[in-house]
């Protein structure tokens, strides 16, 4: 009698769980699409939302004013929105894959060191670039920037892939012990690099490594969508796996998981997903554990839902603070990271001491 007793308390609460997570990803579009829309009307040249159908070429009307929307929209807004929306999803997604697949919630990409390798070898673009071996390219900074982050985050997913495997397993403790190391290394080459760096290079360093949208255009926009798209199709191949995992490697391999199979896919995806955001962005912190995090809590953590939720709140959360950023001192923009670090480091510390609290239990 008590056992059926628990399960009728318990029922109300699963009903209500499958019920929040049934209207999740349509609430979550329906919020992506608000931020969006807001995003589009605010900035240094307001565009009312009146305005908006016109900016958008959704009427015939053709005017000076609608003109200035249009090139506004189209040629700054628009694709700046589309990159930040992108970037959110994709280090939040990897944020998600990460904590399921170390199963530690406070698990983030940036612990493997793949930010790191990036942003040095975006450091590295700028100084060789303003120095004199590297005056020829000068011109092709702005295209060299993201290349450069991108393959420095590729160079450092080899390095950790190579260290942390042999002879076909990889172990995710010395992944993630390499990830350390490979990150103290690549802060200590930027360390260097500020040292030896004039006024002008120190500024575009930290700029970087503060993260920014304000280098979006369609180009970046168009490398980030095959990207996202092949994400989030892997997401839904590794979903089931990643959910048997939670029960120990052993219980999953018998539940008919490869996991040295899942171990590979996922560590790569982690590694991709973060690599291309930083070439474009920079260095945005927190998105990756708070994301998945706050939406476990609420959803719940089958990955089957959780991971295209974590890509729906990270685009909100990274339009809003792209928004934000670009306002809130206006004319100049402020840094995305440093709004990211406000909101995550103190959400970061929520989820310690909870963790502690659990531990106490």
């Amino acid at each position: 009698m008590s056992v059926a007793v628990g399960i009728e308390a318990r029922s109300p609460r699963r009903s209500a769980g499958r019920r929040t997570s049934s209207f999740a990803i349509p609430l979550l579009l329906v919020v992506l699409l608000v931020t969006a829309i807001a995003a589009l009307t605010v900035g240094a040249a307001g565009i009312p939302l009146s305005r908006l159908p016109a900016a958008l070429g959704l009427t015939g009307e053709s005017t000076a004013i609608t003109a200035r929307d249009q090139l506004v929209l189209w040629s700054i807004r628009i694709p700046r929105i589309a990159a930040a929306a992108m970037i959110g999803g994709l280090l939040a997604a990897a944020g998600a894959i990460m904590q399921g697949l170390f199963r530690n919630p406070l698990a983030d990409p940036a612990l493997v060191g793949v930010s790191s390798g990036g942003a040095l070898a975006a450091a590295s673009a700028i100084v060789f670039t303003d120095s004199r071996f590297g005056e020829a390219l000068r011109f092709l900074q702005t295209e060299l920037l993201p290349l450069a982050a991108f393959a420095g985050s590729l160079a450092t997913t080899a390095i950790l892939y190579g260290i942390s495997s042999r002879a076909g397993r990889t172990s995710i403790a010395i992944f993630l012990l390499a990830g350390v190391a490979i990150t103290a290394i690549a802060n200590a080459g930027i360390g260097l690099l500020v040292f030896i760096a004039d006024d002008r290079q120190l500024r575009d360093i930290t700029f970087w490594m503060l993260g920014s949208m304000s280098g979006a255009t369609w180009t970046k926009a168009a490398v980030l969508a095959p990207v996202l798209i092949a994400g989030l199709a892997a997401c839904a191949f590794i979903a089931r796996g990643l959910d048997l995992l939670v029960l120990g490697e052993a219980d999953a391999f018998h539940g008919g998981v490869d996991v040295e199979r899942l171990k590979r896919i996922s560590i790569v995806m982690i590694s991709a997903m973060t690599g291309v955001a930083v070439s474009i962005s920079g260095v945005i912190g927190f998105v990756g554990i708070v994301v998945p995090h706050l939406l476990r809590l609420v959803i719940g953590p089958a990955h089957r839902l959780l991971l295209p939720a974590s890509v729906l709140s990270g685009a909100i959360l990274m339009v809003g603070a792209d928004t934000l950023a670009r306002t809130i001192v206006a004319p100049a923009e402020m840094p995305i990271g440093i709004l990211t670090a406000a909101v995550g480091a103190p959400v970061f510390l929520f989820i310690l001491l909870r963790q502690r609290g659990l531990a106490a239990l």
